[in-house]
């Protein structure tokens, strides 16, 4: 720490400095008051605040209450903390513990931070999506406001990147001292000093316990998987606790499911006075709260499973046991089915290491490994950024409002994808967040007040004008069997969707009615939520005008399902869905263009229209064959559906060429979905558009060509080639691009509903026929050749697009007799290519230059041939015999 107030104190007020320490170091605890110590001793007066980031909420209040009980105040007075509806902060703290998300939103809405000496951002190593942004924004902020504090503390070997970012010049090359060893200022325009703090674990055993099954297969993590992990941990904790009765145990599992299931096997297989604790963020604030805080004198021992939540940001009391599954869940973009959601894969590799080092924070520890070491050795070094792989809506609108449209002008630890950022601002357009110049609109300011996704937010403001108060209807009014107590307000919609509790059967409505209800575990937290959700859409709605949406007063009952189908129909117009008739599975078609299926015995099978909220890539029988599984819909009206997608309803006469004729339909779409289609008669302009598409698609071949009008074209094709102008070009691109010059009439015809069998292109092409050089057409290039023997044989000129073919004339050898020079086209530039044939027709040679053919290698055919086609002539001598088509005379 001495070394981090030296570089901070030389450089004086608004220093910048990154802090390289593993997890467990007490970096979260001590760098926050020394930093703090730092500001008041330069500001000399008042009371400096400190804002320390946290990437998730049970680590900024594990953090807070930490440091409250280290300096001995109450928690909330000189150490307080901020989270997502939660608040233990006054204007006495002095040192804040927030989420990203806090402070972002601190920052659109006060871009100096007035009141903030300094800001430490924990954690940066996670390269998660808000963190990200916030590193891009505070360097900016730091070059308007030269007194601000900068802090960046990482857990891995990254440290340069953010030092060079946080500088004064934020060009700076972070790989150009690979150490991280600067020792000199930021205020020179180099990056920041980087402060190495060296760990501090203690020995840790590393043992390795592959899995006989595999971890992953379609569907995601095999439960055979993970009841070995579950046996492992029995197992290896039975014998930690033997050793020492003080150990407790980590379990690391990918996400809610998975530790769930676990959780409940090691209740069956561990002793009754073994305490099984669960920490992912759907479990309660207090829950959470209990699994970091650490085991009690009089506590039972205690194996906590968790998710990525204890992996670097919290440090566990008393864990000497760690078993790690070495899998994560992360966000994945699937662009083409507009997509996004969570996959499981292999951990990073310093995932593994932050893990393992949880047990030996305080003691001598054992890590114990569901896999083996090349699987190790195969994961990435690192964890993918969000920013790579998320969908960046959010991000797209924040940045939007900061006056960076897509970042533009800001130092990121790495920019942002342009096809993903072009898309999250295209999703910004249709919603009425940004304008033509890409800065945040009114709408878009009320939007990033509201901490949701931007699609959600605009549900939440636009669909609580539609839908009012509170809804109070009761099962058996509109879709019947979701509970006793409602369907809830646009607020509770929203909160149950952004939430973390999984819509059972995909059913939404159903989840809605048991948090309303009170029976389910998350109620109380989803209810305060809704109520904060609710406050801030009519505190952000004020003065601003919201988009307007034609809702039929019949289309949603009072009281139904239907009206949480509203709501999310609202901010997902994309996937409002309809069925997809047929046996089998359910299966429906989003306006986006992607099919998914529906759960099995899910309760809202048969809906005509759903309005999704979640929707995933899966295999298995659940997606029906589509690749892609719903995971949470609410049942959906057909006006409601097309009065919520307004925006992707077409209505439309669409004409084709279609088997050699001209047909149309009227087309009424929502998106992708057909809503209708007529037959009905195409428009002059309609059908010359239908032609014209069909011809761009397919080429001429969509009229076809028949045996003469390819060979003229084959004719001038080589002619072109060989002479130039003003012998026409007659390749596919050339043809279309004068379709007007020589195909009008015809073009008229099939417009008018001629068909395309009817269309001969041998008297069109002829139309291009250059005059007078035309008349020499049959003897430039004939059709067909003489040969000696009196027979008329067919040149095969080469394809129009074949620039290396020459013209063939294949011919039996004996007709050919006599001819000493080999024929030559294009005024004497091409030679004919001879294809001297058998009196089978097979082939026997191949040559532009017969005289050489009848000198040498005829000799050999002749010895070949006599034998097997006796009746045929093989004279020795080929130049005076006479050409004949025939066979010999009998004799």
């Amino acid at each position: 720490m001495a070394e981090l107030a030296g570089v901070l104190q030389t450089q004086g007020a608004g220093g910048a400095a990154v802090v390289q320490a593993p997890p467990g170091t007490g970096k979260t605890t001590l760098v926050p008051p020394l930093v703090a110590n730092l500001a008041q001793a330069a500001a000399g007066k008042g009371r400096p605040r400190v804002v320390v980031t946290q990437p998730r909420r049970v680590a900024a209040r594990s953090a807070a209450r930490r440091l409250a009980a280290l300096d001995g105040t109450k928690l909330g007075d000189r150490v307080g903390y901020t989270v997502r509806g939660e608040r233990q902060a006054g204007p006495a703290t002095l040192i804040e513990f927030v989420t990203p998300g806090i402070l972002l939103r601190r920052l659109l809405a006060d871009p100096g931070l007035e009141g903030t000496a300094a800001v430490i951002l924990d954690e940066v190593h996670e390269r998660g999506l808000e963190t990200d942004l916030l590193v891009g924004l505070l360097a900016e902020v730091r070059q308007l406001r030269g007194d601000l504090m900068l802090v960046a503390m990482s857990a891995t070997l990254d440290a340069p990147r953010f030092a060079a970012l946080l500088g004064a010049d934020p060009s700076a090359d972070p790989s150009a001292d690979p150490s991280g060893e600067q020792s000199g200022e930021a205020d020179g325009g180099g990056p920041a000093p980087v402060v190495d703090c060296p760990s501090a674990l203690h020995p840790l055993e590393t043992v390795w316990e592959p899995a006989p099954v595999a971890r992953l297969d379609r569907r995601g993590v095999t439960r055979a998987f993970l009841d070995h992990v579950a046996d492992t941990a029995a197992e290896s904790y039975a014998a930690a606790l033997a050793a020492d009765p003080g150990t407790d145990a980590l379990v690391f599992l990918p996400g809610a499911w998975e530790v769930s299931h676990v959780a409940g096997r090691l209740r069956t297989r561990v002793g009754p006075g073994v305490e099984i604790l669960e920490l992912h963020g759907q479990v309660s604030p207090a829950a959470q709260d209990r699994a970091v805080s650490g085991r009690q004198s009089r506590d039972p021992a205690r194996i906590i499973v968790s998710t990525g939540l204890a992996e670097s940001s919290l440090t566990v009391p008393g864990v000497r046991l760690v078993v790690d599954a070495g899998l994560s869940r992360e966000p994945r973009r699937d662009a083409g089915r507009g997509m996004t959601g969570l996959v499981t894969v292999s951990c990073s590799r310093a995932s593994a290491e932050q893990r393992a080092g949880r047990a030996a924070r305080q003691g001598p520890g054992k890590v114990v490994r569901c896999y083996d070491q090349k699987t190790l050795g195969a994961a990435p070094a690192h964890q993918t950024a969000e920013i790579a792989v998320s969908d960046l809506a959010g991000a797209a609108l924040i940045l939007a409002c900061w006056g960076s449209p897509g970042g533009r002008g800001l130092a990121l630890p790495d920019a942002p994808p342009q096809a993903a950022m072009g898309d999250a601002v295209e999703v910004l357009r249709e919603l009425g967040a940004v304008g033509g110049d890409g800065l945040a609109t009114d709408l878009g300011k009320a939007l990033a007040r509201i901490p949701a996704d931007p699609r959600l937010g605009r549900a939440l403001l636009v669909g609580s004008s539609l839908l009012g108060g509170r809804l109070t209807g009761r099962a058996g009014h509109g879709t019947a069997g979701y509970g006793t107590a409602g369907y809830g307000t646009a607020a509770e919609v929203v909160a149950a969707v952004a939430g973390d509790q999984r819509a059972t059967g995909a059913d939404l409505p159903r989840l809605v009615s048991a948090l309303r209800s009170g029976n389910d575990p998350a109620s109380r937290r989803w209810a305060e939520e809704a109520q904060r959700l609710d406050r801030l859409a009519r505190e952000a709605a004020a003065g601003v005008g919201l988009p307007s949406v034609d809702v039929p007063s019949t289309a949603v009952p009072a009281g139904t399902a239907e009206q949480i189908g509203l709501v999310v129909a609202l901010a997902f117009p994309d996937r409002v869905a309809r069925r997809v008739p047929g046996d089998g599975p359910e299966r429906y078609l989003l306006t986006s263009g992607t099919r998914a299926g529906l759960p099995a015995s899910s309760p809202l099978a048969g809906h005509e229209w759903l309005a999704v909220a979640e929707v995933a890539r899966a295999d298995g029988r659940d997606a029906a064959g589509t690749g892609a599984v719903i995971r949470s819909a609410a049942p959906l009206t057909a006006d409601t559906a097309e009065a919520a997608a307004a925006h992707l309803l077409f209505d439309s006469v669409e004409a084709t060429l279609t088997q050699g004729r001209v047909t149309a339909r009227r087309e009424r779409r929502l998106g992708a979905i057909s809503l209708s289609s007529t037959p009905v008669r195409a428009s002059a302009g309609e059908a010359r558009a239908a032609v014209s598409r069909a011809l761009a698609d397919q080429g001429l071949g969509a009229i076809g060509w028949s045996m003469a009008a390819d060979g003229l074209r084959r004719r001038l094709a080589l002619l072109h080639k060989e002479l130039g102008d003003p012998w026409p070009d007659m390749s596919e691109q050339a043809l279309l691009a004068r379709l007007d010059d020589w195909l009008g009439p015809e073009l008229e015809a099939l417009a008018g509903g001629a068909a395309t069998s009817g269309i001969d292109l041998t008297d069109p092409l002829r139309r291009l026929l250059p005059w007078p050089d035309a008349a020499r057409l049959g003897e430039l290039a004939p059709e067909f050749l003489e040969v000696p023997s009196g027979s008329r044989v067919r040149i095969d000129y080469p394809d129009a697009g074949d620039d290396g073919g020459r013209p063939v004339v294949a011919v039996k050898l004996q007709e050919c007799f006599g001819w000493d020079r080999t024929p030559m086209l294009a005024g004497g530039r091409t030679a004919v290519q001879f294809h001297l044939l058998s009196p089978a027709r097979r082939p026997l040679a191949v040559t532009d230059d017969l005289a050489s053919f009848w000198a040498g290698p005829y000799a050999q055919v002749r010895a070949e041939m006599r034998g097997r086609y006796p009746r045929h002539p093989w004279p020795e001598d080929p130049w005076t015999a006479t050409a004949t088509a025939r066979t010999n005379a009998r004799k």
